[in-house]
């Protein structure tokens, strides 16, 4: 008769496989990926790499940044994946990023990796800014299409603008550090003089101008570019016009903290795969693998108007520009809620 206690090969199986996901090693990633991203990159990397778990460590691009900073010299994080490039530049030259070579690399745009030697950080996704147009606002009130950002310094814009305030929105910070590395740093801040002067208002959301324009608020919004496609799909009479001179945009990165982790470097390698990137390319028109680039309705073409970004300067100089643009045109901006 068999023993009621012993351990059948079924039984040694499954106990095994308990086992096995009972000490899957587990890695904290922190990240400013939107919320309803995360379980989609999460249960990828998961079942692709079934020894692994992810443990998020999620909040806004601003305070991610300055937590790690707080920790660089006790780190907390194995891996940061889904924070903007400017951030990224900053904490490989505070030594919380590691110079790591991932799998793949070859793969990835170019211009959405460190630039630098000793690379630390790699494109997933960029974001783009673009200008909102509506047409029925426009022909109501006699306004013409523009064309470049210096169209929108025209009389006839006046009190018709959105924009987002950079201080609160990094989609305004993002334009605004394209026109002060594409015009140049005194040329661009007496644009900004002059076109404060048509600005309706400033928002504190990024997607809210473009959202405005549509609702026929004002006529132009200066906005996300994805914000403008989805927009226009849904029926919005709007037109995503991408201005001569170039639009503000911004990569989101991984990067390597725990070197000592051969599970970390597995992440990286990973998130810069095919694989994922078919996973960002649902949220994300623009991704970093080369291969992938499936079409969103009505998204235009940002490539061609992407601004040369210095994202090390960007994130340098991201406390002084602020300063001076709260001090000279905040008082337009709409209340906080």
């Amino acid at each position: 008769m068999k023993n009621r206690w012993m351990i059948t090969p079924l039984t040694a199986i499954a106990a095994l496989s308990a086992s096995s996901a009972f000490a899957a090693e587990e890695l904290t990633v922190y990240t400013a990926f939107e919320t309803d991203m995360l379980a989609k990159f999460k249960n990828g990397f998961e079942q692709a790499n079934p020894d692994i778990k992810i443990n998020w460590v999620r909040d806004s691009t601003g305070i991610m940044t300055a937590k790690l900073l707080a920790e660089k010299n006790n780190p907390h994080a194995d891996v940061v994946w889904g924070l903007a490039g400017s951030s990224m530049a900053l904490l490989k030259e505070e030594g919380v990023l590691k110079p790591y070579t991932p799998e793949g690399l070859d793969q990835i745009r170019a211009n959405l990796v460190d630039p630098q030697q000793n690379k630390a950080w790699f494109g997933n996704d960029a974001f783009f800014n673009a200008v909102c147009f509506n047409e029925i606002v426009a022909e109501q009130k006699g306004l013409s299409k523009p064309d470049s950002w210096e169209d929108l310094l025209k009389p006839e814009y006046k009190g018709h603008i959105a924009m987002p305030n950079p201080a609160s929105s990094g989609t305004g910070y993002m334009q605004v550090s394209a026109w002060i590395q594409s015009m140049g740093e005194k040329p661009a801040w007496q644009y900004m003089e002059q076109l404060d002067g048509n600005i309706a208002h400033y928002t504190h959301s990024g997607s809210k101008p473009c959202v405005q324009a549509a609702m026929g608020e004002v006529a132009i919004g200066i906005s996300m570019a994805i914000r403008g496609a989805t927009l226009k799909t849904q029926g919005a009479p709007i037109d995503i016009i991408m201005p001569k001179g170039g639009v503000g945009w911004e990569a989101e990165a991984v990067g390597l903290v725990n070197t000592e982790s051969d599970a970390a470097k597995r992440l990286v390698d990973w998130s810069i795969s095919e694989e994922a990137n078919k996973l960002y390319n649902a949220f994300y028109p623009v991704v970093g693998h080369k291969a992938i680039n499936a079409a969103v309705n009505n998204y235009p073409d940002v490539e061609n108007a992407m601004v040369d970004m210095d994202f090390g300067k960007m994130a340098a100089s991201r406390e002084d520009v602020l300063k001076t643009w709260s001090d000279r045109f905040d008082a337009k901006s709409e209340p906080r809620s």
